[in-house]
């Protein structure tokens, strides 16, 4: 149950903190695309350090996945992580509609930070796009968690990666890598985010597929039990 928390909270945080930079100040003078980049990175590079002991700081039901398809985790386990990254996502996201609601916060991408496609590219580039996307970041969450590969500074790869992929996504779908980021604000977002909801769940749960197939190939297959990652 303490892992099964710790990943409710974690996804809360990433999906409130992170969101909610380019809720609050993507523009006109506000962060960026850079900074929101930023914000994703860091704060998964401090939840690394704080939620790893405890669930492994998943916080993404691609990641989940992942680890169960290469054997870290069991599917009991991965079924309740799954229920809590999404419970955490869609109360964050509520939190943020609250806040541009009733908050006097107003939200600058007009969409609670939905992801979405259409303007910058099309739907098969969006699939790929958050396919690549997720790859990357789960091999590189597998690869540093590793037994082969394990080391005290995969917190600050996991959180590097996911600041480069963001630089890479935000101008293209807004980056979702993450089916729980990107369901609660579309639940609350509506229209066209809401439509296409379903490839930012299937285009990241492709690539955590992709990622459990590479990463056994070049670090040899491995148990590792979810409370011994980082």
């Amino acid at each position: 149950m303490r892992a099964i928390w710790a990943e409710l909270i974690g996804t809360f945080c990433l999906v409130f903190f992170a969101v909610g930079a380019a809720v609050y100040g993507i523009e006109p003078e506000g962060v960026g695309y850079v900074g929101v980049a930023l914000a994703f990175g860091l704060v998964l590079f401090a939840l690394a350090y704080a939620l790893g002991p405890i669930s492994g700081c998943h916080v993404n039901p691609a990641v989940t996945l992942g680890a169960l398809l290469t054997g870290r985790i069991g599917v009991g386990p991965a079924v309740g992580f799954w229920i809590a990254q999404f419970a955490g996502g869609i109360g964050a996201a509520a939190l943020l509609k609250y806040m541009t609601t009733g908050g006097g916060a107003t939200d600058q991408t007009g969409a609670l930070g939905a992801n979405d496609y259409g303007a910058t590219v099309d739907v098969g580039g969006a699939f790929v796009i958050e396919t690549l996307l997720t790859f990357l970041l789960v091999f590189v969450v597998l690869a540093v968690t590793s037994k082969k590969g394990a080391t005290p500074a995969a917190g600050a790869a996991i959180g590097l990666v996911l600041a480069v992929i963001h630089l890479v996504g935000l101008p293209l779908t807004g980056t979702s890598v993450n089916p729980a980021r990107s369901l609660g604000p579309a639940l609350f977002a509506g229209g066209a985010p809401l439509e296409h909801l379903w490839l930012f769940i299937v285009a990241p749960l492709c690539g955590g597929i992709l990622a459990a197939i590479v990463q056994p190939l070049l670090y040899g297959r491995e148990r590792t039990p979810v409370d011994e990652a980082v």
